[in-house]
């Protein structure tokens, strides 16, 4: 069982934390949360993780984190700049933008280019 530590190397590794963060100096206090919200959770000592209303278990949850890159924590940093809606609980609308990232990033990204095209 890797520490708190050697985890958030892993996550740093895997979204090419220095790359991303010289590339949007602005929003590094946001990758930042990311980052610890992710470490947060996973190592977390209860069994389940509270995603989108749901007990999800925990390592479903690190490994769907552990698979994020950093063309995933640019499309949650985009989709927030393009949320209208008042979050009222950001935490947990982050940890559900973060683990639905692999599934949904390209189809919001085609409906986006759809939508600009009116197609």
């Amino acid at each position: 069982m890797k520490n708190r530590s050697e985890l958030e190397d892993e996550i740093k590794s895997n979204i090419d934390y220095d790359i991303i963060v010289e590339n949007k100096q602005n929003d590094r206090r946001q990758i930042d949360e990311l980052v610890t919200l992710m470490l947060d959770a996973i190592c977390s000592p209860s069994p389940t993780v509270r995603i989108n209303g749901a007990d999800i278990p925990k390592s479903a949850v690190r490994e769907r984190f552990l698979q994020l890159d950093s063309e995933h924590i640019e499309y949650v940093l985009f989709a927030m700049e393009r949320s209208k809606p008042e979050i009222r609980n950001i935490r947990a609308y982050l940890l559900t933008a973060l683990y639905n990232a692999p599934a949904t990033m390209d189809s919001y990204y085609a409906a986006l280019v759809s939508h600009d095209l009116n197609l």
